[in-house]
């Protein structure tokens, strides 16, 4: 696959490449789980760019993104929207999320109808606060290659990415 949008990810595969024992290296899901999780979550239609790079890059283990225990990425899909459900929250649109985290109280996402490489949202289960009135927000108005290249930069100053 030709990464267009990932080109940091794909350069920087390990979160501490001088470490010998804790690398944390990316780890990809095969092409046909992605296809399988676009006829599950998008109708059949293809995901944007960044997200087949990412999931291609990176889907089984990321070092910037918190994917919580789940052991493939469609149970992380199906426990956001069982949370979602229980606390009454409803997406209409195709999203896919890519984060989660806080004990399963938040969870980034991006909107698959928003073009190549989507503005990343945060979802917040029990709802909004004084920063943040609303359920859902969009995290500093980042894309999502832009967050996971802000990330990358603060692990490489030995920063959380988080």
């Amino acid at each position: 696959m030709e990464i267009q949008y990932l080109g940091y990810l794909r350069d920087n595969p390990d979160a501490n490449p001088n470490e010998s024992e804790y690398k944390f290296t990316i780890e990809p899901i095969a092409l046909e789980e992605i296809a399988a999780l676009e006829q599950l979550y998008n109708n059949g239609n293809a995901f944007p760019k960044v997200l087949k790079e990412l999931l291609f890059l990176a889907g089984a283990f990321c070092y910037v993104l918190d994917y919580g225990t789940f052991d493939t990425k469609q149970e992380l899909q199906e426990d956001v929207r069982r949370i979602m459900s229980i606390q009454g929250r409803i997406i209409s649109r195709p999203f896919y999320a890519v984060d989660v985290y806080n004990q399963g109280d938040q969870f980034l996402f991006i909107y698959l109808d928003e073009g190549e490489d989507p503005l990343v949202y945060e979802g917040l289960y029990s709802g909004g606060g004084v920063n943040f009135p609303d359920w859902i927000h969009s995290v500093s108005v980042k894309s999502l290659s832009e967050l996971i290249n802000h990330r990358i930069d603060r692990q490489k100053e030995g920063r959380n990415p988080f």
